[in-house]
Order: C-alpha cells, then sequence, then structure tokens
C-alpha cells in the first residue's frame, strides 16, 4: 500500500504543479498539440509515444491516461469514427483531463474522449457506479463490508468498466511501473480480455537491465519516479507473451539510458505485441513459405519456418501471417494451388493468442 499512497500522492500534486522529474521527456507531432490546452501538455508525464501503432477508425483504451494528453492526440488519430477510452485511478488527474474535454472537442469538431476511473490492473470495476453505491450505503461494520464485495462482483458482471473483446488497441505510456508487482499478472490478464482478437497493445514503459534490489523498491520516491518499480526488460517481454500475446516486438528502444541508479541502466521502450484469433479448424488449408534472411524462425506457439521450405498451414495460421507483424516476411500458397509431388513439411500450424495459465507463475516470476 506504501508504494500505491507514494504514486497517488505525487501525481495528485503533479496535477496541480509541473514536476520535471516524472518519467522522461517525449517529443510529440506539433500539429496535435494544437488543439489541447498548455495546463495539459505541461503536466504530461511519460516516457514514449505509442499513437503511431493506432489506426483511423479504432476503439483505443488508453491505461493510465492522466492528464489526458495522449488521449486528445489519439482522438485526432482514430477520427470521428473512432473511439478513445482513458482510465486512471487519480481523481486530481482525471479532473484535469475532464476540465477540458469540452474545450478539445469544440476545436475537434467532434467528442469521442471518455474518462473512466478505475484501476488499470482491474478494468471490470468501474470506481464511479462503486462510489455511488457506497454514497448510498455507507461501510460500518463487517456485515456491511462483505455486502460491498458482493456489490464489486455484482458491478464488474452487469456493468464492467471495460467490456471484453471490446477494445483494438490498448496503449500505455510509462504507466505499468507503477503498479505494485503481485498485481501485475492480473494487469496484463486484463489488457488481454478487453482486446478483441487480432487486436494489439502498444505499451512504452522503463525496463532495467538488472534486478532491481528489494530496497530500491521500497523507496516510494524511486517507484513512483518510474524507477524502482520497472520491468526488468526481458521479463517485460516474457509477461506478454505468458499472457498468450504473440507477434511481441521492441519497436522502440532508447539507446542511452534514462537514469542509472545503483549501476542499474533505465531506459524507454515501446513494445508492441497481438492478440491472437480463435483456434483453427484441424485442416491443411495452405503452405506458407518463409523468406528470410534467418535460416529459420519459430513462433511463439513452437512451430519453426526454414527458410525457403514449404510448411503446412492452417487457415487461421494462413491469415495471421498475412497480417502485422508477420506480413512481407512470408509467401502464402493456397491449398488448392499445391501440386503434385510438392515438398510439403511439418504438421499443421495451431494459432497461437490463448493465455497460459499463469503469466507470473512458475519457479521463476516473469514480472
Amino acid at each position: 500500500m506504501e508504494q500505491e499512497t507514494s504514486v497517488y500522492k505525487r501525481y495528485a500534486a503533479a496535477s496541480q504543479q509541473v514536476e520535471p522529474a516524472l518519467c522522461c521527456p517525449v517529443e510529440y507531432a506539433l500539429d496535435y498539440l494544437a488543439v489541447i490546452p498548455d495546463e495539459i501538455i505541461e503536466r504530461d508525464y511519460g516516457c514514449g509515444d505509442p499513437s503511431p501503432f493506432v489506426r483511423e477508425g479504432e476503439t483505443v483504451l488508453d491505461l493510465g491516461s492522466g492528464g489526458g494528453k495522449l488521449c486528445y492526440i489519439l482522438a485526432q488519430v482514430v477520427g470521428s469514427q473512432g473511439r478513445i477510452i482513458g482510465v486512471d485511478c487519480n481523481t486530481e488527474m482525471l479532473a484535469l483531463a475532464r476540465k477540458h474535454q469540452q474545450t478539445v472537442s469544440d476545436r475537434l469538431g467532434y467528442d469521442n474522449v471518455d474518462f473512466r476511473y478505475g484501476l488499470i490492473q482491474d478494468l471490470q470495476l468501474d470506481l464511479d457506479r462503486m462510489g455511488a453505491e457506497l454514497s448510498q450505503h455507507p461501510v460500518g461494520s463487517a456485515a456491511d463490508w462483505l455486502e460491498v464485495r458482493t456489490l464489486e462482483e455484482r458491478l464488474r458482471r452487469e456493468a464492467p468498466l471495460v467490456a471484453d473483446d471490446s477494445v483494438d488497441c490498448v496503449v500505455s505510456n510509462c504507466v505499468l511501473n507503477l503498479v505494485r508487482q503481485r498485481d501485475r499478472r492480473q494487469l496484463f490478464s486484463e489488457i488481454f480480455r478487453v482486446l478483441r482478437p487480432g487486436g494489439r497493445a502498444a505499451i512504452s514503459d522503463i525496463v532495467s537491465d538488472g534486478d532491481v534490489p528489494e530496497e530500491m523498491q521500497q523507496d516510494g520516491t524511486l517507484w513512483s519516479g518510474c524507477i524502482s518499480g520497472a520491468f526488468r526488460e526481458d521479463r517485460f517481454l516474457e509477461a506478454f507473451a505468458q499472457t498468450g500475446f504473440h507477434g511481441i516486438q521492441i519497436v522502440r528502444r532508447q539507446s542511452e539510458p534514462w537514469q542509472t541508479v545503483g549501476g542499474i541502466e533505465f531506459r524507454s521502450v515501446t513494445v508492441v505485441a497481438y492478440k491472437g484469433e480463435p483456434a483453427p479448424s484441424p485442416e491443411r488449408t495452405a503452405t506458407v513459405i518463409y523468406h528470410g534472411p534467418f535460416s529459420q524462425v519459430v513462433d511463439d506457439a513452437g512451430n519453426v519456418y526454414p527458410r525457403g521450405q514449404r510448411i503446412a498451414a492452417s487457415e487461421s495460421t494462413r491469415q495471421r501471417l498475412q497480417r502485422e507483424p508477420y506480413a512481407g516476411s512470408f509467401s502464402i500458397v493456397d491449398g488448392d494451388q499445391r501440386r503434385e509431388g510438392s515438398m510439403l513439411q511439418g504438421a499443421r500450424l495451431d494459432i497461437i493468442g490463448q493465455p497460459t495459465d499463469s503469466c507470473c507463475g512458475g519457479q521463476t516470476p516473469c514480472c
């Protein structure tokens, strides 16, 4: 709880007065900033820019939306037919974002942004609804508390903050590292849950090149400053993989460390990862040919693609390899184009994207 309290207090204060030490500066396209009030721009605390990975017309969820700067940028990227959802648990930051919503809407000529109150590791519980219920039914005893737990489950089930399979892209800018360690398995599971099949996450965050000592993790200033809660770089990628994502890529990586503390380097990375489609039928319907340049590649399901060889593929795998991030790396030969005697190798390739039992389980934690 001490880490959460440190984060809340520091960012609440930063919503009122600029604190340059929070995360590292990021430059955005100036034309996107023109419609955003200076008060929001000055109080933006991030370490990357996931906006290039968002497309027109999409529904996008911003985790830890803060003062709303990224949401208002994305509102312009997706256009009037798209939709932006910002989620934050800091009421002061939410107030800043909502304060200027009408102004930005008037400048754009449309309103496609919705700011919601909730925890990014619990995207089912709408804290605005929960607060309204508690105002009518205050907690004064242990029995009342038990009733609140029942209320929470009902709200999650009947009126989730973000519904299952409802978002095309989940973005976040230097926020995941602020979530306490024991909630991180749930955090990645929630990102996976809300994404539509075929959807993607584009996450900018701070990573470290080594394990962060426990004494540093207990330092509230270092934690709230996006330092001691940083994921170790390899385990950040593992967290996506073990949740069920595929096509995981580091698309941007800061060459020089943002900070070095206790001999550990901390830098910004942006990772893009995809949620798989439903499982395929067992029939072979196509072959795929990997172009190179590597002698072979292995996908997240363990399927091997030797360079230049024809490999049997299911229909779902064929479709997946024609989309990002695989598009252009494979040639596809449809089932009716295969000829007698062709060099066809390998069993049917199964689609990937179903979550494993644990993101952070096993002998070695991933986050």
